[in-house]
């Protein structure tokens, strides 16, 4: 099975639970209001998650510090979250860095700000599996 597809149903379910959010609550709030709504709507969706999870950085095999993660899904997918007008490229690298800091195979990158919901599907090209 390829890698973008590993995770494709509980990719969908987690951007379906975004959309929701979006669509009641617009765009305009903090992004800890939109933390609050997903940590209400992902379980109606049959999401396990744990919120503001903190995860250790490794640097050649030494733990340098820690970073929370907005939502860890199921122990397997990294949703982090944005309440800006436009996500710009650092966002975006930001996102996979913590995918590869954290060894997290798969994340989501999702936007609240804009007039539509924007989300990213993101693939750690260089996730260990040992």
């Amino acid at each position: 099975m390829a890698e973008e597809y590993k995770y494709k149903e509980m990719t969908h379910k987690i951007i379906g639970a975004a959309m929701q959010v979006h669509k009641t609550l617009g765009n305009g709030f903090q992004e800890v209001i939109y933390q609050r709504a997903m940590e209400i709507e992902m379980p109606l969706y049959g999401l396990n998650f744990n919120r503001e999870f903190e995860m250790p950085i490794w640097y050649r095999e030494q733990q340098i510090g820690t970073r929370r993660v907005d939502f860890l899904v199921e122990d397997v997918v990294s949703v982090e979250l944005k309440a800006l007008t436009k996500l710009e490229d650092v966002h975006l690298a930001q996102a996979i860095n913590y995918l590869e800091a954290y060894n997290i195979e798969v994340g989501l990158l999702l936007n609240f700000g804009a007039k539509s919901l924007q989300f990213k599907r993101l693939i750690n090209s260089k996730f260990n599996t040992v």
